[in-house]
C-alpha cells in the first residue's frame, strides 16, 4: 500500500478522478449501445449488459494495475458491428461461433502484443498512417455525435447525409449542451465535460426530454451464466471461419494500435496498454461479447487532466455501480453524450497539423484513411485503403527505398483483407 501511495503522491488526485468521471461519462452510452447491436446477433439484451459491463470493469482494472495508463477499454462501436452484421448476420454464423471467432482472433493479438512484433509493427508504421488513423477515428466521431445529437440525418434525395430538424427537442437540447460544453471547455474549467453532461441531462428531465427506455432489471443479472464462456468452434477450419479470423484479428490489431498511439499522453505507457488490451479483448469472448479495444473517448478524460491509470479505475469502479442501476442508464439522453464526442472527435483530428501534408506520397495515404472511415463506417476497410495506397506512391514518386519490407507485407495483407471481407459478404 505504501509503495502504491508513493507512486501517486505527486499526482493531482483531483484531476485525476475528475478525469476518470468524464471518460466514463462519455463512453458510458457502450452499455445501451452495445448490448443493443449484440441483440441482433441473438444474444439477449437484458444479459450481454452485463456482459458489458463486467468486460468494462475487468479491462479497465487491467489498465490500472498493469499498464497505470489513463485508458478506458470496453467493447469497441466498429468490432461489435462487424461481429453482428458481418460474422451473423452476413457469414450466417450463430452467436457462439462469432465468440469462437472472436477468441481465436484475440489469441493471435496477445502474440502479437507480447512478442517483438508490435515493436516491429509500431516501428515500421510511418507516422503519417499512424496520424491519420487517429484523425479518421476522430472524425469518425464526430459523426456519430451529430448524428446522436439530431444534427446530422441519413439523406435522402440521392445524398449521404442530410440536415436533421433544428425544431426537434432532443436536436435543440444536444445544441444547447454542445454550446455550454464547448464555453466550459474553452474556459478550462475543471470537469467541463461532466458539468455539460449533468446540466444537459438536468435540463432533459426538467423539461421532460426523455431517453430511451429498456426493460433492462438487476434481476437478469442471476440468468447471465446462460452467455457466459459459450462457444462453437465446429467451424473451426472452415475458409468462411478462417477468413473472419483474419479480418478481425487486422482489425484489432491496428485500430488499438492506432488508438493508442494516438491518445497516450505518455508514449512509453503504449507496450503494456496494448498487451492489456489484447488480454481483455480475449476475455471478452468468455464474458459474452464482442472485443474489447481502448475506447476512443478515452480522449475526453486525458484532455480533462488525467494522465495515469487512477483514470481507469474511477471509470470501473463506476462500471460496478452501474450494474445495480441499468434499469436507469436510459435516462441519460443521448443528446447529453454526444456534445462531449463531437468535441472529443475534434480535438482527435487536431493530429491532423503534424501529418506532411506538402509532401502528396505522405499525405494521400493518410487523406484515404481519413476520408474513408466515416464515409464507410468501417475502420478496417480505411485503414486497408491506406496501408495499401502507402507503398504505391512511394514508388511513384521515386521513394521505393523509403519503404520498409513489413510496409509491403502489410500492404499486400491489407490487401487480402479487403479481398477476403467482399467474399464474406
Amino acid at each position: 500500500m505504501s509503495s502504491l501511495i508513493n507512486k501517486y503522491k505527486n499526482i493531482d488526485l483531483k484531476t485525476e478522478i475528475i478525469s476518470g468521471f468524464t471518460s466514463f461519462f462519455a463512453i458510458s452510452y457502450i452499455m445501451i449501445v452495445n448490448p443493443m447491436i449484440l441483440s441482433d446477433a441473438g444474444i439477449p439484451i437484458e444479459l450481454s449488459v452485463f456482459a458489458t459491463i463486467f468486460i468494462s470493469i475487468i479491462g479497465c482494472l487491467l489498465m490500472f494495475f498493469w499498464a497505470d495508463a489513463p485508458i478506458i477499454l470496453t467493447p469497441g462501436m466498429g468490432v461489435n458491428a462487424f461481429f453482428t452484421y458481418t460474422l451473423v448476420v452476413g457469414l450466417d454464423f450463430n452467436w457462439k461461433t462469432a465468440i469462437s471467432v472472436s477468441i481465436v482472433s484475440s489469441f493471435i493479438y496477445i502474440i502479437i502484443a507480447f512478442t517483438s512484433l508490435s515493436d516491429i509493427l509500431a516501428k515500421a508504421i510511418p507516422d503519417t498512417l499512424k496520424l491519420g488513423i487517429t484523425v479518421g477515428i476522430g472524425l469518425f466521431l464526430v459523426e456519430l455525435g451529430l448524428e446522436k445529437l439530431g444534427l446530422v440525418v441519413a439523406g435522402d434525395n440521392g445524398t449521404l447525409l442530410s440536415m436533421g430538424s433544428i425544431t426537434n427537442p432532443t436536436t435543440i437540447l444536444g445544441i444547447f449542451g454542445l454550446l455550454l460544453t464547448l464555453v466550459l471547455f474553452i474556459k478550462n474549467i475543471p470537469g467541463n465535460f461532466i458539468i455539460g453532461i449533468g446540466v444537459t441531462t438536468f435540463v432533459a428531465i426538467l423539461f421532460q426530454i426523455k431517453g430511451q427506455k429498456t426493460n433492462i432489471s438487476i434481476n437478469n443479472i442471476m440468468e447471465y451464466p446462460s452467455i457466459f464462456a459459450k462457444f462453437d468452434f465446429s467451424h473451426l477450419l472452415d475458409l468462411k471461419f478462417l477468413l473472419a479470423v483474419f479480418s478481425m484479428t487486422m482489425i484489432l490489431v491496428f485500430e488499438s494500435m492506432g488508438l493508442l498511439e494516438g491518445i497516450l499522453p505518455n508514449k512509453n505507457k503504449f507496450k503494456k496498454s496494448f498487451q492489456v488490451s489484447a488480454v481483455s479483448s480475449l476475455l471478452s469472448g468468455i464474458f459474452g461479447t464482442s472485443p474489447t479495444v481502448a475506447a476512443a473517448e478515452s480522449a475526453s478524460g486525458i484532455e480533462s487532466g488525467g494522465k495515469t491509470g487512477i483514470v481507469a479505475l474511477v471509470s470501473a469502479i463506476l462500471f460496478a455501480i452501474s450494474t445495480f442501476m441499468v434499469g436507469l442508464l436510459s435516462y441519460v439522453p443521448q443528446s447529453a453524450i454526444a456534445p462531449v464526442i463531437i468535441i472529443t472527435g475534434a480535438l482527435m483530428m487536431q493530429q491532423m497539423r503534424f501529418i506532411k501534408m506538402e509532401d502528396f506520397s505522405e499525405w494521400f495515404p493518410a487523406f484515404l484513411i481519413i476520408a474513408l472511415i466515416p464515409l464507410t463506417g468501417s475502420i478496417a476497410s480505411g485503414i486497408s485503403f491506406g496501408f495499401i495506397s502507402y507503398p504505391i506512391v512511394k514508388v511513384a514518386n521515386n521513394e521505393a527505398k523509403t519503404v520498409k519490407p513489413i510496409m509491403w507485407a502489410l500492404g499486400i495483407l491489407f490487401l487480402i483483407n479487403l479481398i477476403s471481407n467482399t467474399l464474406l459478404v
